[in-house]
């Protein structure tokens, strides 16, 4: 189960810090990711960190955000700076993990939080 925080309402240039935090039973997280969905589009990827630590931007927010993991308790966070009026969409966390040492890993979805960015 995946619980994601922080959206809200900010003015371009401001910034905001998103959450996810999974619980329940984990056996072990494999990637994590922040995705996003403006309206009428499609969900696209916004940033990923692997369980070595190495991640990965879309060229539209590299620079200006940054995704970070806190292993002891299995968060995540997406740093975003220097907000633009396009950043505007539904945020998701998804996370890579096998909740028991006997299951494939599988793609968890947060519920979505909204970041609205006024120009």
């Amino acid at each position: 189960q995946l619980q994601a925080s922080g959206g809200g309402l900010v003015q371009a240039g401001g910034s905001l810090r998103l959450s996810c935090a999974a619980s329940g039973s984990i056996f072990s997280i494999n990637a994590m990711g922040w995705y996003r969905q403006a309206p009428g589009k499609q969900r696209e990827r916004v940033a990923t960190i692997t369980s070595g630590g190495t991640t990965n931007y879309a060229d539209s927010v590299n620079g200006r955000f940054t995704i970070s993991r806190h292993n002891t308790n299995n968060t995540m966070y997406l740093q975003m700076n220097s907000l633009k009026p396009e950043d505007t969409a539904v945020y998701y966390c998804m996370i890579t993990y096998r909740r028991r040492w006997y299951d494939n890993a599988a793609d968890y979805w947060g519920q979505g939080t909204l970041v609205t960015v006024s120009s």
